[in-house]
């Protein structure tokens, strides 16, 4: 045979992340430099906050805020998730809601996972009342 090397693996070894900054990681720590409002493209027209993060590894992102009201400043920590606005330009990352100095978002009842709230604890017991016999 010829000096012909063929490599099956290669396919697999450069594998496209889509949260490139966080590595293997599907999270990282990070500390907000800058919080600001930013509008989306053409045919939105909002309002949205993100924030310019600095994560542990020394790279810098900027990151979607999301749910009603915030209470992120400078230097607060924050846990950034691959993921973010779609009509925001270059805005690829997220902030996790309830982790670190990031509060959760008040009086949400649907969709609480999210917005980093627990099961209240009403449902708890219906739960518990249903499994017993």
């Amino acid at each position: 045979m010829g000096s012909l090397c063929i490599n099956k693996k290669k396919g697999n070894l450069h594998r496209k992340l889509r949260a490139r900054i966080l590595g293997i990681n599907p999270q990282k720590k990070g500390v907000v430099m800058k919080a600001r409002i930013v509008t989306p493209r053409k045919p939105n027209s909002a309002r949205r906050p993100v924030a310019k993060v600095i994560l542990v590894n020394k790279k810098r992102l900027t990151a979607h805020i999301p749910g009603i009201g915030h209470n992120i400043r400078r230097h607060s920590s924050v846990l950034v998730r691959g993921g973010g606005a779609r009509d925001l330009p270059g805005v690829r990352y997220t902030c996790v809601r309830g982790v670190y100095d990031f509060s959760k978002v008040l009086n949400r009842f649907n969709r609480r996972s999210r917005y980093g709230i627990p099961k209240p604890d009403e449902e708890k017991k219906k739960l518990r009342r249903k499994f017993r016999v």
